[in-house]
């Protein structure tokens, strides 16, 4: 099995919240978000055994109890992805995924095999503007992703599943419809950070939570994550 690799973090506190994890990057993305911040592994090839990534994970069993896979889109490995998270399990890793799920079959196998912990979910945009956006069709995709999401979470086979929103300004109007679309999934607000914006700094993105009435997380450069609780 070889892998399109990305890069590897030994250990990260900011990729699993709550928890220390060991990050896996696998290379390669079909969407052109404007805003990505790992451009350099949208594209090219890095090929690597699949077992080579599997020692670096195993190398981070002393300080990581978890392994996130990201990218890029780690989705779009389907097969080199299910066997690193395969791998992981027996090692005892609980396994976090970060995706944009255009490829849902994937997350639905992944979860269906049980090698899944924790999906946080990207929804960029409302389902008008997603193919803009991404540059390619794809908002029935992540619809389908997201909907399994709340299925293995509603019946207890997925532990944890977050939606992350992206918030530029201009766009705050996005927010509400986003949301509605999330349900009862954890909602994770993030500063969106890209040239020609001027970001959202924390007590206006919590501004824009307060209608919301609902507990969520804030992500900004400036003060890291917080918890919005409206109630509080």
């Amino acid at each position: 099995m070889y892998v399109n690799f990305g890069g590897f973090v030994p250990v990260s506190t900011v990729d699993w919240h709550g928890r220390a994890a060991c990050t896996v990057f696998l290379r390669g993305c079909p969407a052109r978000c404007f805003y990505c911040h790992n451009v350099a592994i949208q594209d090219g090839e890095d090929i690597r055994d699949a077992d080579e990534i599997i020692e670096m994970i195993r190398g981070s069993r002393m300080i990581a109890g978890a392994v996130v896979f990201s990218g890029g889109e780690p989705t779009m490995q389907g097969p080199a992805l299910a066997y690193l998270a395969a791998a992981a399990r027996r090692m005892g890793f609980s396994v976090g995924l970060h995706t944009n799920g255009i490829f849902p079959r994937v997350i639905e196998t992944l979860i269906k095999e049980r090698l899944v912990d924790m999906i946080a979910l990207d929804i960029k945009t409302t389902w008008d503007r997603y193919d803009d956006l991404l540059k390619l069709p794809a908002s029935n995709a992540v619809k389908q992703s997201l909907s399994a999401c709340k299925s293995a979470k509603a019946d207890g086979s997925l532990e944890t599943c977050e939606i992350v929103v992206t918030l530029f300004r201009g766009h705050e109007a996005e927010l509400p419809e986003i949301a509605k679309a999330a349900g009862d999934l954890d909602l994770v607000l993030q500063q969106g950070v890209a040239a020609g914006f001027a970001p959202f700094n924390l007590k206006e993105l919590q501004a824009l939570a307060a209608p919301l009435g609902r507990r969520l997380r804030i992500r900004t450069r400036e003060d890291g994550e917080v918890i919005y609780d409206p109630l509080q």
